[in-house]
Parts: C-alpha cells; sequence; structure tokens
C-alpha cells in the first residue's frame, strides 16, 4: 500500500503545475458535489430507484421525509417542486430496496400524528400493470389526517348543538312569554291545590289502610269463598265436558225427526188425530152431537116429567110426545 501511494506521488510530481490545479479543482468540485447531496440525505454511490408522484396538495408533506410500505421505511423523499402552473405539485422520492410493486401502485401523503409531519407511503398494486422502473410516475393519493377526521365529525355535532342552543333559547323565550304574573299566580295557586289534595289522598289512604287492618278476617274469608266458588266452577265444568255431547245431539235429532213425522201425519190427514184435523164430516158430525146434547139437556130441564116419573098415588104418567128434531 505504501509503495503504491509512494508511485502514485511520484507521478503526480512529474506532471506539470497546470494539470495538478485542474486534477485538485476537479477533485474539490466532485466532493462540494457529494458533500452537498450527502448532507441532504442522497447518496450518490447507492443504486436507489427514482419515482414521482403529482399532488394538488401535499399537506405539509416536506423532503427529507420516510417513504414507507406497510409500515416499513423504504427510502425518502428527495425533492418537492411545482409541476405547471395551476399548483400541482411534484413530488420525486427515492427507495433502497428491491421489492417490486407494480407502476399502478399508490403513493399516498398521510399523517403520522398530532405533531410528527406527513410521509409518503406506497400502497403495493400487485393485480394490475407492469412491475414499477426507475422514473416511473406513480398514481397520487391524499390520506385524511387525524384533524380531518376530528373536523368531519365535529361539524355536524357543532350543528346539532348550535339547533339545539337555538331551540332551547325559542323554549325559554316562550316559557317566559307564558309565565306571566297570572299565570304565576295560577301556578301557586295549582300547586297549593295539589298539596292539599296530596295531603287528602295521604288520609284517605289512612284510612283505607285501617279499614283493610279491620277487615282482614272479613276479607280472608271472602278471598276463601271465591276460590271455592271457583273450584265448583271447575268442578262443573269438568263434569259438563265428560257429557256425551254427540248422544244427546242425537237423541235430539231423533226427538225433533219423530215430530216431524206426526206432524207430517196431522197434515196428510192419517191417523185418529190427522182425520179430526183434516176429514170435514167428523167435524159436522161432532158439531150435530154437540147440538143434540144441547136440545136434550134444555128439554131435559123444561120438560123433567119426561124423563122422571114420580107419583104418591100411583097416578099413571103421561104419554111422552117426541119433539121435532130440528137438526134434520
Amino acid at each position: 500500500m505504501s509503495t503504491f501511494v509512494v508511485y502514485l506521488n511520484t507521478i503526480f510530481l512529474k506532471v506539470s503545475k497546470e494539470v495538478r490545479t485542474a486534477i485538485l479543482v476537479l477533485g474539490a468540485i466532485v466532493l462540494l458535489i457529494f458533500g452537498y447531496n450527502y448532507l441532504k440525505g442522497n447518496n450518490l454511490l447507492d443504486k436507489d430507484r427514482n419515482f414521482y408522484a403529482v399532488y394538488d396538495n401535499v399537506e405539509g408533506l416536506a423532503p427529507g421525509a420516510s417513504v414507507t410500505i406497510n409500515g416499513l421505511s423504504i427510502g425518502k423523499v428527495i425533492s418537492i417542486k411545482f409541476a405547471d402552473k395551476k399548483g400541482k405539485l411534484i413530488v420525486h422520492f427515492s427507495t433502497d430496496t428491491d421489492f417490486e410493486f407494480s407502476n399502478k401502485s399508490t403513493a399516498q401523503v398521510y399523517g403520522t400524528g398530532f405533531i410528527s409531519g406527513k410521509n409518503l407511503s406506497i400502497i403495493p398494486n400487485f393485480s394490475e400493470g407492469r412491475p414499477a422502473k426507475n422514473g416511473d410516475t406513480l398514481p397520487s393519493s391524499v390520506e385524511n389526517g387525524i384533524m380531518d377526521v376530528v373536523n368531519e365529525r365535529l361539524v355536524p355535532l357543532q350543528t346539532t348543538i348550535e339547533s339545539a342552543i337555538n331551540d332551547t333559547d325559542s323554549l325559554v323565550k316562550s316559557v317566559n312569554s307564558i309565565l306571566n304574573t297570572g299565570t304565576q299566580r295560577n301556578l301557586r295557586s295549582a300547586i297549593s291545590d295539589f298539596a292539599l289534595i296530596a295531603r287528602e289522598m295521604k288520609g284517605v289512604s289512612r284510612s283505607a289502610n285501617s279499614l283493610l287492618e279491620n277487615n282482614q278476617e272479613k276479607l280472608t274469608s271472602t278471598i276463601s269463598n271465591l276460590d271455592k266458588v271457583s273450584t265448583d266452577f271447575t268442578e262443573l265444568s269438568g263434569k259438563l265436558s265428560k257429557i256425551e255431547i254427540e248422544t244427546l245431539i242425537a237423541n235430539m235429532e231423533k226427538l225433533l225427526s219423530d215430530f216431524e213425522g206426526i206432524a207430517n201425519n196431522l197434515t196428510s190427514g192419517k191417523g185418529t188425530a190427522g182425520k179430526l184435523l183434516q176429514d170435514e164430516q167428523v167435524y159436522v158430525n161432532l158439531e150435530r152431537t154437540s147440538k143434540q146434547m144441547e136440545l136434550l139437556l134444555e128439554d131435559m130441564r123444561l120438560n123433567p116429567k119426561r124423563y122422571v116419573h114420580f107419583s104418591l098415588f100411583g097416578k099413571k104418567a103421561k104419554e111422552y110426545t117426541p119433539p121435532k128434531d130440528s137438526l134434520r
């Protein structure tokens, strides 16, 4: 090693002064470039892959921020510049890993907490696109931070609270307008009346308690009687359920059928009762018999001697003359 250094020193002394000065200047420039990039976090000797992503808003992302995949740091943000005159921003970042992901993977800006800044996360996409190469521009997105989520939740809550406060204020105003002097007097009077009613109800409750205590035995006896009545009804229900309902219905149907037959016989003139109801001659005979019985009784009343002969001296009775039949 010392021999090689001596050899280089010998060669350096043999060249001209101008050449040596040029070599020193070029060396200084190279060292300056390497030092500047090293201070920025870039090592020109590393074979990192460089990528780009375009954003409308980087949400405070700064150069030097970590680039992660699934939470593992794999690189850094190199620079952030304006991409056009409309204010779009292009982020240049590098990765020092050979982990393969497609050019459709998303470079997402996300926040790591309240105090720390923003970082860049690569969300791999393995189903679309080709493997990402050095210099590719990846799709971009910005994740809502914690404060964004909090603000998103607080805005509806704030609106609800303001509405509730307005409603409460309106309610208080309405109550104040209703509770004028007259209404307050009425309320006090109503409260006094309620207190009086409460005292009276308390007295009624005491009387009821006293009544229950004095008639405890009677109430117990009444409840026992009701229980016995319920038991008797249960037994009666059980007995009724044992009656052969079908046999009873069959007997009723047979009885109704017999009555129907009798009615049909009476209507058609069958049997003695049917003939009495349907034969007109029987009715005439009965009427004539009744008339003759009436005349016989009348004649017996008017001429009893025709039917009863009585004489103390044996006098001969007069000969009977039959009356004229008015029915012929």
